[in-house]
């Protein structure tokens, strides 16, 4: 149950109670020290002598531990208080991250040592993930549900731009491992808060069965609803697309028309400049009809593609980016709610771990095949291609009907169960 505020306190929302500052505040300084750490990661592979194509293999392995456990993860949530499943993961990346950073800091770190360490902070996001989706409406009123996820991802998103630029500034000053064990201690630091959060262990109903069936359940929900399969197989392709062109495709076109590496960074900042004003926006608007308006907000995304293609100059680029970060953040918002309306509390991270399952799944394919596709067809025809995948399955998911029927609940009410067929069927008896 979310707490309520104490109006004598400064400096916060009056819906924003202790509970949600301590999500906040730990989700904050991870999403730094992660940032940091990718950029770091890198670098301590290329340090120890790795090549470009080893650098690739670390970072995939963190997309390969997540993928793997995801599931797992969403039915753990599930079960038990999220918060302590959170600051569970938040310990296993902690330790993972100090034994990475003694490695590069006393120069014995393989190529098999950090992609295992980093498949393992993947293993442990895959725990975290879910329960985070299920945890932050819990500490808030429903009634401030879009503020709080507006919030939460401004937090996030201002963590993941400060954390990259910071994060490079420091390795350039103190090494990759200096920065590793930073990340290390916040993790640490990110447990403690996140083991205060006090919420109701909320009844999740009975547990009539073992692991494998509570994950056929949230399968069912899934596999069930319209709307939740319509938009997880639109973002499976729409992610895939959206990495190639921001890993592979931009780097390539601003080194060889724009300029090198600066327009391209430019770019990308503007996109997280982007972000954090969609969800600045989010915080005031709610909108009726919250997927019609989300998916709208995802017809931008295919027009950095475009952009690259007609090799617009770097301020355009940079413009095209800032609005494609406003408009992914307006689905994100929506999306949230939308879930958590619409799926029943018990059933929340189970349903989010195949949310993500299919966000990321097809990515590595996506990058891998980045490259080949620009060489068969061309890096231009790759690029119209990349654009055009994205506003096609956009407008599929524009025509399921419980995408453009879905409206927000006029008050906050309790979510209306997405049943199952099972539940169906036992209700029938």
């Amino acid at each position: 149950m979310a707490e309520h505020h104490d109006p004598r306190r400064p400096g916060f929302p009056p819906w924003a109670g202790r509970n949600f500052r301590l999500l906040v505040g730990a989700s904050f300084i991870t999403g730094i020290g992660n940032s940091g750490a990718t950029v770091a990661a890198a670098f301590a592979v290329i340090e120890s002598g790795g090549s470009a194509t080893d650098v690739g293999l670390v970072a995939a392995a963190r997309t390969a531990g997540m993928v793997v456990l995801l599931l797992v993860g969403g039915a753990v949530a599930d079960r038990l208080p999220r918060q302590r499943v959170m600051a569970v993961a938040n310990i296993v990346n902690a330790c993972s991250q100090a034994l990475f950073a003694a490695l590069v800091l006393t120069g014995h770190a393989t190529l098999w040592q950090m992609a295992a360490l980093t498949a393992v902070g993947g293993g442990a996001l895959a725990f975290f993930s879910p329960a985070a989706q299920g945890l932050l409406l819990a500490t808030v009123e429903p009634a401030h549900a879009g503020q709080a996820f507006s919030v939460y991802r401004l937090a996030t998103n201002a963590a993941t731009i400060g954390g990259s630029a910071v994060g490079g500034a420091l390795v350039a000053a103190f090494g990759a491992g200096w920065v590793l064990a930073v990340d290390a201690a916040g993790f640490a630091v990110a447990a403690a808060m996140r083991a205060r959060i006090d919420v109701a262990h909320a009844d999740r109903g009975p547990r009539s069965g073992g692991m494998l069936r509570e994950l056929r359940e949230g399968w069912q929900v899934v596999a069930s609803t319209s709307w939740l399969w319509g938009i997880v197989l639109q973002f499976a392709v729409v992610n895939g697309m959206v990495n190639a062109v921001e890993a592979v495709y931009g780097p390539l076109v601003s080194r060889e028309s724009l300029g090198g590496a600066g327009p391209w960074g430019l770019a990308l900042a503007a996109g997280g400049a982007g972000t954090a004003l969609g969800a600045v926006l989010m915080m005031r608007w709610r909108p009726r009809r919250m997927l019609v308006v989300g998916t709208l907000g995802v017809f931008p995304l295919a027009l950095p593609s475009a952009a690259l293609a007609l090799t617009l100059p770097a301020w355009a680029l940079a413009a095209v980016m800032f609005g494609g970060g406003v408009a992914i953040e307006v689905f994100a918002v929506n999306w949230m709610l939308a879930l958590h309306q619409e799926v029943p509390e018990d059933l929340i991270s189970r349903v989010s771990a195949f949310d993500w399952l299919g966000s990321v799944a097809l990515t590595p394919l996506a990058l891998a095949l980045a490259g080949p596709a620009a060489s068969v067809f061309g890096r231009t025809r790759a690029l119209w291609g990349s654009s055009g995948l994205v506003v096609l399955l956009s407008l599929a998911v524009l025509l399921l009907p419980d995408v453009r029927r879905m409206e927000r609940k006029p008050r906050p009410a309790s979510p209306q169960p997405v049943r199952t067929p099972a539940q169906d069927s036992n209700a029938a008896l």
